[in-house]
């Protein structure tokens, strides 16, 4: 699944190339995604002009005139295709193969911009989804208005960090994935950001000391703006609207490296791998406390 850097790279890929485009129609070739497609809603951005995309969290968010906004969420395998009026298709997000047969019966929703550019939502699982809000209703949405602060926001400091995890009993794996706590972090990340932090993702919050969490929040910070810098993780080719492929995975520590040496040159301990609320974890035995 997409996390927060892989997500802000497609909107980054997605602002450049359609916003203060104008919508010309849109193409609905599947209604059942993780919610069904509302088709009224979506025909009432034909015509309005896109004036911004941001990303909350591992939410995309393209605002339209007549303050409707689309919220968009990748789910596992969801994508979004750019083709340029030269009919070059131009990839955004995680795909297998780039085999036009084998994309062509999973483009469920096509946007036609007036300038001939096509935007075509892929998703093969199909546990992304579309759904629309107004401006003013967006504080309220069901996704969006319980997601805790972003990772890399001023708010997510020392004070909030030990504020929000007094006289809990939870381990420091699952409270980092919790969207609550903070949005945007996803096993990937966190793997790596504890193995940095020295911290054993079964460690006990009631067990962290001062200094832990300010090299978590350190690291949290450093280890995502380094991902978004290098265009995310290619755990499956993940590659920007450029063809650029994501290298992050490159300088992954721990993730996905079960039975291998830790990359410290003073440990010569190999990586373990256990399964946390039914997700992969990865660690170090003796770096990792």
């Amino acid at each position: 699944m997409p996390e927060l850097p892989e997500v802000e790279v497609v909107k980054r890929s997605l602002e450049n190339l359609i916003t203060n485009l104008a919508i010309k129609n849109v193409k609905i070739n599947e209604l059942n995604l993780r919610y069904r497609v509302k088709k009224q809603q979506i025909k009432q951005i034909v015509g309005l002009k896109l004036l911004r995309i941001c990303r909350k969290s591992k939410y995309l968010l393209f605002f339209f005139t007549k303050d409707i906004v689309m919220i968009v969420h990748l789910g596992m395998t969801g994508k979004f295709f750019i083709i340029n009026n030269k009919s070059v298709k131009k990839k955004t997000s995680f795909y297998y193969n780039l085999d036009e047969t084998k994309d062509k019966k999973h483009n469920h929703i096509i946007f036609n911009f007036k300038n001939g550019l096509k935007l075509i939502y892929n998703d093969v699982r199909k546990f992304g989804f579309i759904k629309f809000d107004s401006v003013k209703k967006l504080s309220n949405n069901l996704h969006l208005k319980n997601l805790g602060p972003e990772p890399l926001e001023n708010f997510f400091d020392f004070k909030y960090f030990k504020d929000y995890i007094k006289g809990r009993s939870r381990i420091i794996k699952d409270i980092l994935m919790d969207q609550k706590f903070v949005s945007g972090l996803g096993n990937i990340y966190v793997n790596e950001i504890l193995f940095y932090s020295n911290v054993r993702p079964t460690r006990k919050i009631s067990k962290l000391k001062d200094f832990e969490i300010q090299n978590m929040l350190k690291n949290t910070k450093s280890i995502l703006k380094k991902a978004i810098r290098l265009g995310g993780s290619s755990i499956k080719n993940f590659s920007n609207s450029s063809g650029k492929n994501g290298l992050f995975q490159q300088y992954f520590a721990v993730y996905g490296k079960s039975g291998k040496y830790c990359s410290n040159t003073d440990c010569n301990q190999t990586i373990k791998k256990i399964v946390l609320s039914n997700r992969a974890s990865f660690y170090c035995p003796k770096c990792q406390k």
